[in-house]
């Protein structure tokens, strides 16, 4: 396969599709990897150790020149899809189920689109799961955020002047960004309590040190193990459960997400005013809706001394590791898509790829 990967062009993006390690084993297995001159530079990885992993450098022109593949990390802009060629398959995190003109765009230029987002939870696609990849490093940033807001310190801490209590954090979602807060959170000495609508995950949380907030007759588990929309008598339940517990809170991290849906509304202003001035929040849910009604995406928001902070892609801030993480997702599909003749293999029928394909004959399938 003919490989092309482009200077990512979002506001904030520093991450590369793929890393000089990612390059090296490609190039090793008979494929040319093509790259935009300074396209890992922002992650930590220069030319330099593109060239000697066996890429070869350019221009954005020479690089999609004869691709037969374009791996992204975010979707293209309206410029850069005017410039793909027909019969190029795009890979990326490329949030289909909020798309449709982007996609639309695509298919009228003969772009093929696999969504990273779409791949689907078996056990032969873990290691391509782009969204547990990126999600974990999101979790494990989020506490940081909070940790720096925060006017007080997370862990004890005896000193001359006495005794300092620790913080309390709760943690709303326990998924993998979920996990990974409140794994980190425990490491940094806080006293850690989580919910989550899939009460399967009650072991979870309580093995990494953190307790569990149960709601009586509560259960949401949806397709692949992620969670889903509850009732209405459910929500309302969740809600209070909630509420009695985040007064007491001085750092709130919201993870709760549902796979083509605005983010549960889990936070109400309501609850954000019981909350103690100086608490913190942090909605890692910020960029589909939020889960506290204040959140803004990219903006903190301060309400009665709390602040709430919108975080928008996190993992962006930890590019270096980012980029290693979501390489190895992308070097994984490609393995999975080579033929050993050359243009990639896209069954629709197969069951990694025909979940993930989203533009296809110049059509868009079903997001």
């Amino acid at each position: 396969m003919r490989i092309a990967v482009l200077e990512e062009s979002a506001p904030g993006e520093r991450r590369v599709a793929l890393v000089p390690d990612n390059v090296a084993r490609l190039v090793k297995s008979g494929h040319a990897v093509r790259l935009e001159r300074g396209a890992g530079e922002a992650a930590g990885y220069p030319d330099t150790a593109y060239a000697a992993a066996g890429a070869t450098l350019g221009s954005p022109a020479e690089t999609l020149e004869g691709a037969e593949v374009l791996a992204a990390v975010q979707r293209p802009s309206a410029e850069l899809v005017e410039r793909l060629p027909a019969g190029l398959l795009l890979v990326g995190l490329l949030q289909p189920d909020r798309s449709r003109p982007l996609l639309e765009a695509l298919a009228a230029r003969g772009v093929a689109v696999l969504a990273m987002e779409k791949v689907p939870r078996i056990t032969r696609a873990q290691a391509m799961d782009a969204l547990s990849s990126q999600a974990s490093l999101a979790g494990y940033k989020a506490v940081l955020v909070g940790a720096n807001a925060l006017p007080r310190l997370l862990p004890m801490m005896t000193t001359a002047a006495g005794t300092l209590a620790p913080a309390k954090v709760f943690v709303v979602g326990a998924g993998v960004a979920g996990l990974q807060a409140i794994a980190t959170a425990r490491r940094l000495g806080a006293v850690v309590s989580a919910f989550d609508v899939r009460p399967a995950v009650k072991e979870q949380v309580q093995s990494l040190g953190a307790s569990f907030v149960e709601v009586p007759a509560v259960a949401a588990e949806g397709q692949g193990g992620y969670a889903k929309e509850l009732g209405q008598e459910e929500q309302a339940r969740v809600l209070s459960a909630i509420a009695a517990h985040v007064a007491d809170m001085d750092l709130v991290i919201t993870t709760a997400q549902i796979p083509g849906k605005p983010a549960p509304r889990l936070v109400t202003a309501a609850m954000v005013r019981t909350m103690r001035p100086g608490s913190v929040i942090v909605d890692l849910a910020a960029e589909t809706g939020g889960n506290c009604e204040l959140t803004r995406p990219g903006e903190t928001v301060l309400e009665g001394g709390v602040a709430v902070v919108g975080a928008v892609n996190l993992p962006a801030s930890m590019p270096l590791h980012a980029s290693q993480a979501y390489g190895r997702n992308v070097l994984t599909l490609l393995q999975h898509l080579a033929t050993g003749e050359g243009a990639p293999r896209l069954d629709p029928a197969d069951e990694i790829t025909g979940a993930m394909l989203v533009v296809h004959d110049g059509k868009v399938r079903a997001t």
